[in-house]
């Protein structure tokens, strides 16, 4: 018998021995930890987010090990690194590999997959999926499911949010299950629906300590990337409406200007906008549109939890929510993420656990999404794969802190120059530092993330920080090496990139 069925065999052998829970899997995309409420956000409120903290466990360093979502969403799925599941960009996912979904598969789980997908392969280990083709779109998006394509009339976090309850009601009832919610919200270009448009249109958002940032100190990367809010986002994502008479690629082309001036009408007469007013207000509806897709987002966590709650599920029922990465909301002048700094690598990690975990508790330890896997594995009552690099959280949802727990872990971000120029680098964060080296570029940069939490000072090139950078150093290429990172992917880029435009899927059978 070929290892991996062996070890299904046993798993689902041993997984028959007690009742197990199901697990709820809610994974929004570019959801940034500081747009919810639970994690102390002065610019929206989110109950329903709230309520999983209030009655579970708030991580709050949880990190992604490779800040963009394709290699993200392949990581969560082995627990093992980029260099190690074959998705270091926007390559396609080889689904023939061991996953976490296909290993509670054979232990009798039922395994569900709903909405955002984007790995370029049919999604595989599930007894059930419909997944959006590459991105989806946001108002009545198609979705891809065994028998074909169909497209749902309505709004993509909604309908998500529906097939969802769907296949919690048509379950089968004597199997536990685990399904996995992935949202496309708040994904560029956020378009919100009319309700929650609505709600934040006009409402002025707080700006982020860092978004003037001059970037001083900084190596050359963070200048050169084009991510940034004030120069880099077109008319298409600040809403602006084309003359009436363009049509077809003449639209298409003035959509995808870069705005120097925009012409907005006040109290009935037109003013046009420049200089530091323009940039202030493309801030604005940077944040007035993104933070409507969250609150829509969180609306429909409602709906998901007031049905377990009806239907008796609740106590037997682990809900977790995170996003595939954090994101950018103006800190440092930026939008997207792929950058090590924190608001880029810094998931949101929300967790009730009936029973188990205590309501209301904080866990400060690090963790990293190649975690994830193995704590669905554990939490199911199956070994962990001895090939998964994360190891479990259940200790830490147990309120128990392993003696060995980690004090670092590495990061490597490879598309480049990739839709935004951000350059390749890799890096180690420990509980107090974070040093980065942008490989290409042959520049380094060095956080004191106690002193420094806004990283707005790289003292890489301070004689006083001379022993740190060896140590740090030292502990880098010692993980480097610890997680067989041989840079076999360093050069890789992507032969169809997902995240710009639609995966040409193969038929399903």
């Amino acid at each position: 018998m070929k290892p991996l069925l062996a070890f299904i065999a046993l798993a689902a052998t041993l997984a028959g021995a007690a009742p197990r829970p199901n697990i709820l899997y809610i994974m929004s995309d570019d959801h940034a930890a500081q747009a919810i409420s639970a994690y102390g956000s002065p610019i929206n409120q989110t109950p329903n987010l709230d309520r999983i903290a209030r009655e579970g466990m708030r991580f709050d360093r949880v990190f992604c090990v490779n800040s963009i979502c394709t290699p993200s969403r392949a990581t969560i799925l082995t627990g093992k690194y980029s260099h190690m599941n074959g998705v270091p960009v926007f390559n396609r996912f080889d689904g023939s590999q061991p996953t976490v979904a296909k290993y509670l598969q054979a232990a009798d789980y039922h395994t569900g997959m709903i909405g955002k997908w984007h790995l370029g392969s049919d999604p595989t280990g599930f007894d059930y999926w419909t997944v959006l083709p590459g991105q989806g779109v946001y108002h009545d998006p198609s979705f891809l499911e065994p028998t074909g394509r169909r497209v749902i009339q309505g709004y993509a976090t909604d309908i998500i949010t529906d097939l969802a309850l769907d296949f919690l009601k048509n379950r089968p009832k004597d199997k536990p299950f685990f399904l996995m919610c992935h949202h496309k919200a708040p994904h560029r270009s956020w378009e919100p629906d009319a309700k929650h448009k609505a709600m934040f249109a006009g409402k002025q958002i707080p700006e982020p300590t860092t978004l003037w940032d001059d970037y001083a100190t900084r190596t050359d990367a963070i200048r050169e990337c084009r991510q940034k809010v004030f120069y880099d986002l077109t008319r298409y994502d600040l809403k602006l409406e084309p003359p009436t008479n363009l049509k077809g690629p003449e639209r298409n082309k003035w959509l995808s200007v870069k705005p120097t001036e925009v012409e907005i009408e006040v109290n009935g007469q037109k003013k046009t906008l420049t200089g530091n007013e323009l940039k202030k207000w493309k801030y604005q509806r940077y944040l007035q549109d993104y933070l409507a897709c969250v609150q829509s987002i969180d609306d429909n966590v409602g709906r998901l939890l007031d049905y377990l709650d009806q239907a008796g599920l609740r106590e037997n029922t682990i809900v977790i929510y995170t996003s595939d990465q954090g994101f950018f909301l103006g800190e440092h002048g930026l939008y997207d993420k792929r950058f090590m700094y924190e608001e880029s690598i810094h998931m949101p990690f929300l967790i009730r656990w009936p029973g188990v975990t205590k309501p209301g508790t904080v866990q400060p330890a690090m963790a990293i999404n190649p975690d994830f896997a193995p704590t669905f594995m554990d939490i199911a009552g199956l070994a962990v794969p001895a090939d998964m690099q994360g190891r479990s959280l259940v200790p830490l949802l147990k309120g128990e802190r392993p003696a060995d727990w980690r004090t670092s872990w590495y990061y490597r971000y490879y598309h480049d120059p990739g839709n935004h120029n951000t350059r390749a680098h890799y890096g180690v964060r420990t509980e107090t530092h974070k040093l980065i080296y942008f490989w290409k570029q042959d520049q380094w940069e060095l956080y004191d993330l106690v002193a420094d939490p806004y990283e707005l000072h790289n003292i890489y090139d301070d004689i006083a920080a001379a022993d740190t950078v060896a140590k740090l150093k030292t502990e880098m290429y010692r993980l480097k090496k610890e997680l067989r990172d041989d840079d076999q992917f360093a050069n890789k880029q992507p032969t169809d990139n997902v995240d710009s435009q639609p995966v040409k899927y193969k038929k399903a059978p």
